[in-house]
């Protein structure tokens, strides 16, 4: 809630050998307005599920002697970069928070109150005319945070996604040999060189369904829109090429169900856990996949574990974004 005006003063000149001083009641104040900026330092909305209603403060009435009303403060909202707001009652998106210190007003503050010296004229030479301050802005917001990254991996869960965010950066999400150990999105700075880094967000793992809320449904796929490559990881162990393949499709059913657009966003195959392939074995079954899901693209072997493969699929990752900046 944005603050109200501050009402006009009525209010007349009386002073000792003035006779008729006239009306010199001052306007009131502005009302505050409410802004949401994007902070830096802030990483989720946490913040509002202890504290969901904010007013800003109303204007001060105005003041005889052609004083006027104080304008209230501003109340400022801190959220995180890439905070998204919509509209609660019409679900319209009405504006979003991409870089630090990005200000966006979601509640105007009412307009102050005119005093009765505004009413003067050579006709009313007294007049008692006032108006209140309008009433500031009041509306519900519904906000979304949809992380900012270069990079986003995708699979199914225990594809090694966790793993391989892990071994890049310094990012520690939970690994473990079950589903669902990540339980929300991880970022991770990936420093391929002393000028030369990139954000990588590890999305949780999605499995069928995921589009229409299984699991954990849908609520990370937004996630997945903001970033500028995905890589769709893919375990292809000794027996699991059938598995493989499956799991491949499922991923990208599901992408196709929740924005057609993401299947058309820049992908990489990542083949993960290289380690518990047959060396003399991994060339020919990564060929065999990329035939059955007939995949042209760019494809990487690696293995988080042994440290294999990651040098050159950061490598790979930097020349690709320095190569499609930002315009």
């Amino acid at each position: 809630m944005a603050g109200s005006g501050g009402r006009g003063a009525l209010s007349f000149r009386r002073e000792k050998y003035i006779p008729r001083g006239g009306p010199n009641g001052g306007d009131g104040g502005d009302g505050g307005s409410v802004f949401l900026e994007a902070d830096g330092a802030t990483n989720t909305l946490g913040q509002f599920r202890y504290q969901s209603q904010f007013k800003a403060k109303d204007g001060e009435r105005g003041q005889s002697k052609n004083c006027r009303g104080r304008n209230a403060d501003d109340l400022v909202i801190r959220v995180p970069i890439g905070a998204v707001i919509y509209d609660k009652e019409t679900g319209e998106l009405i504006g979003e928070l991409l870089e630090h210190e990005d200000r966006f007003m979601v509640a105007q503050g009412g307009f102050h109150g005119l005093g009765n010296a505004r009413y003067k004229s050579s006709t009313n030479r007294a007049p008692r005319t006032t108006t209140p301050g309008s009433p500031g802005d009041e509306r519900s917001l519904h906000l979304e945070l949809k992380l900012l990254a270069d990079v986003g991996l995708v699979g199914l869960p225990n594809a090694g996604k966790s793993t391989l965010i892990s071994a890049v950066s310094q990012a520690r999400p939970k690994v473990a040999a079950y589903p669902f150990t990540t339980l929300s999105p991880e970022l991770g700075v990936v420093d391929v060189s002393i000028d030369e880094q990139f954000v990588m967000a590890d999305i949780p793992g999605l499995i069928e369904g995921a589009s229409e809320g299984v699991g954990l449904g849908h609520r990370f796929l937004k996630h997945v829109s903001r970033t500028r490559l995905l890589l769709h990881c893919v375990e292809l162990s000794f027996d699991g090429f059938s598995e493989a393949v499956a799991a491949f499709k499922t991923i990208e059913t599901e992408l196709r169900a929740f924005d057609a657009s993401l299947v058309e966003k820049p992908r990489w195959l990542v083949v993960t856990k290289a380690d518990l392939l047959l060396e003399e074995e991994r060339d020919a079954k990564v060929q065999e996949l990329k035939e059955a899901i007939g995949w042209d693209g760019p494809c990487y072997l690696i293995s988080s574990v042994a440290q294999q493969g990651l040098t050159q699929l950061c490598r790979g990752v930097v020349d690709f974004l320095a190569e499609n900046k930002i315009s």
